[in-house]
């Protein structure tokens, strides 16, 4: 099997304030984590997908995701590395994975499936770790703790990361060995595990339509697009 996609959909959702966790809530009439899922699967470049959520979602999307060949969900951890983990090894344990795994969020349930295939091929063709990006548009100051600029960044040189994220399976288990050996904090994103081999992250031209649905204000946004469609 080549490619393994494990999908951290553990988180409360606070900042969304929808009084359920984030993966459940539902766009279009679609839970987030079953339009990831989806999208994921309609690539064509995704062999197998592990979903890790909260205990007590378990069986409510289990049965949401029923009747999708090689799809499975596990339950995941307190923070975002630790639900990866736990999907990481379970897929890693039922699937023969020898080639790429990819870490998506639930949130970024848009996603082109075009971009799920480009990361695939990148990795496929060599890459170790691979991230789609985007340029950022506004202007970005650092600000003090007394609420004043200290300073106005380069923006030229930095992006804004998004999933889903791509690495070669060798690559990604021996950053996540290394977290766990050294009780290194969790990382926001698993390119970051990466970074602290000193392995290099390539990136991609990400696309706007990756955003993550965090806040009210997104899901609203979401709707809309969704509705366009």
């Amino acid at each position: 099997m080549g490619v393994l996609a494990v999908v951290p959909a553990a988180g409360d959702g606070t900042r969304l304030a929808a009084g359920m966790a984030k993966a459940l809530v539902r766009l279009g009439g679609v839970p987030l984590v079953v339009r990831a899922v989806d999208g994921l699967l309609a690539s064509g470049a995704v062999d197998a997908v592990v979903v890790a959520v909260r205990a007590v979602d378990l069986d409510l999307v289990r049965d949401m995701l029923a009747g999708r060949d090689r799809v499975e969900v596990v339950v995941g951890g307190s923070d975002r590395t630790s639900s990866v983990r736990a999907a990481l090894d379970h897929g890693l344990a039922e699937y023969p994975v020898t080639g790429t795994v990819l870490v998506h969020d639930a949130a970024r349930a848009l996603t082109p499936v075009s971009l799920v295939a480009e990361l695939v091929a990148a990795v496929t063709a060599g890459a170790r770790a691979v991230i789609p990006v985007l340029p950022l548009a506004d202007t970005v100051k650092e600000v003090g703790p007394d609420a004043c600029v200290r300073a106005t960044v380069d923006r030229s040189v930095l992006r804004a990361v998004q999933t889903p994220q791509a690495f070669d399976v060798v690559t990604l288990r021996r950053a996540y060995a290394a977290a766990a050996e050294q009780g290194a904090p969790g990382a926001t994103d698993d390119a970051g595990l990466v970074e602290r081999l000193g392995e290099p992250v390539c990136t991609i031209p990400g696309d706007p339509l990756a955003f993550k649905i965090t806040t009210p204000w997104d899901l609203r946004l979401a709707e809309m697009l969704v509705g366009a469609k």
